[in-house]
């Protein structure tokens, strides 16, 4: 878990510095214009989509360490990034609600005590995962949407 812990401190900082020098006018290009699934987002929509996923996880990673066992109702992605209107929100805005939002999220799972990290959170789809395994499927996930932006 150390390891997980110093690489997605890492991730943050580095991700936050090339997001920093990057355009406007290229983070807000979509691959197919009008439509607003995953695969045809823009940048900036996948980073509201990071946002929505560190929002969605940090209340795992927290009712996990409350309680004993977790059920999770999911979440509609598509919808959440529509609603926000992440499309039309500076670029700037978006990378700075990512960084400390991720930053609060390493101190939260930086605390978690080692006995919780089996903690089984049930899924939307009735699989049911441990609080670790979630851990570290979020920073793989924010990693693979991050090759994503950055390119």
């Amino acid at each position: 878990m150390q390891e997980l812990l110093r690489d997605f401190g890492l991730t943050i900082d580095q991700a936050y510095q090339r997001m920093l020098s990057m355009r406007e006018s290229d983070v807000s290009l979509s691959p197919s214009f009008g439509s607003s699934s995953p695969g045809q987002w823009s940048r900036k929509q996948i980073l509201g989509h990071l946002i929505d996923s560190a929002n969605n996880n940090h209340r795992r990673f927290v009712l996990a360490q409350i309680h004993n066992e977790v059920i999770d109702p999911g979440y509609d992605q598509e919808g959440w990034v529509s609603v926000q209107g992440y499309k039309d929100e500076p670029w700037a805005t978006l990378a700075e609600l990512w960084k400390s939002y991720n930053q609060h999220l390493l101190h939260v799972m930086s605390g978690a005590p080692e006995g919780k990290l089996s903690t089984p959170v049930v899924m939307h789809d009735g699989e049911s995962v441990s609080l670790g395994f979630l851990m570290e499927d979020y920073v793989r996930h924010m990693k693979h949407h991050l090759e994503q932006i950055l390119g």
